[in-house]
This record gives structure tokens, sequence and C-alpha cells, in this order.
């Protein structure tokens, strides 16, 4: 990032390879919705270029870029919300009766995999959605990212403490809401879920 605030145009296309992966991975996760995950991904690294004037290393630079890779999704996230609409009834033209038809799941394993297991999967799914977005965010950058408490911390914009409460909360959260399809036996085995 310092060689391309220097005027090294090449250094762009190096900490774009470099990172792309890593970023789309993290949106892909807080979306979910695959057809914005690219575009996403982009403007992520649109962000970067217009602001590399302004980038000061106080921090790693993978902070930075996942503070604002956070952004770009959680922006993401609110506008999906507000123009969710899914119309699951459909007239079939020749009179007012109307049909239901399978609205796919394009979030769900290969239909190969167990039933089981695509049923547990979509659980944890649907309990991680269903947690606030700054849990959400804290846990899916702990979990998955690998960051520790100070790197989110950074990436979020709170203390170390915070971050901590948040990944706590999450994690109590998400054993409420798993308790019932995994049992309380599940959760006394993997105390830090």
């Amino acid at each position: 990032m310092l060689a391309f605030q220097a005027g090294h145009q090449e250094a762009f296309r190096t900490l774009v390879e470099r990172n792309q992966a890593k970023v789309y991975a993290m949106i892909a996760r807080l979306v979910g919705d695959h057809g914005q995950v690219e575009d996403l991904t982009q403007e992520v690294f649109v962000r970067i270029f217009r602001t590399a004037k302004r980038y000061q290393p106080m921090a790693k630079f993978s902070t930075w870029l996942y503070r604002i890779t956070a952004n770009v999704a959680l922006n993401a996230i609110r506008t999906q919300r507000k123009n969710r609409t899914t119309q699951l009834e459909v007239g079939d033209g020749q009179d007012d009766n109307a049909w239901r038809r399978d609205v796919p799941d394009e979030n769900a394993p290969a239909p190969a995999q167990n039933m089981e297991t695509r049923e547990l999967a979509q659980r944890i799914r649907q309990a991680i959605d269903q947690l606030p977005e700054g849990q959400r965010v804290a846990l899916l950058l702990n979990k998955y990212e690998h960051l520790s408490y100070q790197e989110i911390a950074a990436a979020l914009g709170c203390s170390t403490m915070a971050v901590k409460s948040l990944l706590s909360r999450a994690r109590c959260n998400l054993r409420d809401s798993l308790i019932r399809y995994l049992g309380p036996g599940f959760f006394r085995d993997l105390p830090n879920l």
C-alpha cells in the first residue's frame, strides 16, 4: 500500500491479487447473496484505490482492509433488508388461481451431501444471520478470518473488551438458537463454539 501511495501503479495490482480471495470470502459469508459478491469485492478495492492517499499505516494493512470490507458488506446487507421482497405465488395467466413454486436456496450445500448435514448447515447459517450485525461480523472475523481480538477491534473501530463482549454474546445467542437442534450435550463438548 505504501508503494502504491508513492506512485507505483503496479503495487495496487499486487495488493488486489494478494487480498482478493480473502475479501471475496468474507463478503460471501456476510452477505450470502452470491450474485453480489463480485460487485462488492470490486467496490472494496475501488474504495481502497480512492482513499489510498489518506491511508495511514498505524495498524496492519489487513486490519484496514477488513474494516472497509465489513463496511461495504454491512451497507449491502442494510440495502437488501430495505428492498427485500419474495414472490412465492405466481398466477398462470389463465385464471385467478395461483400456484406455489419452490424457491431454490442458492446458499444450500450440494445435493449429494447428507440431508442432516445440509439441514444443520442451514440452521447454523440462519442462526448466524439472525445475530446482530456487530456480533455477526466479530464472529466471522474471529472464526473464519482468524483475526485476533485486537485486529477485530481495529477493524470494527471499538475496544478489545467490546470485541470480547460481542463474541461472548454471539456464542450465547448461537447456543440458544441451536440447542434444540443439537442438544445440550453438544455444547458441553464445545465450550468455545
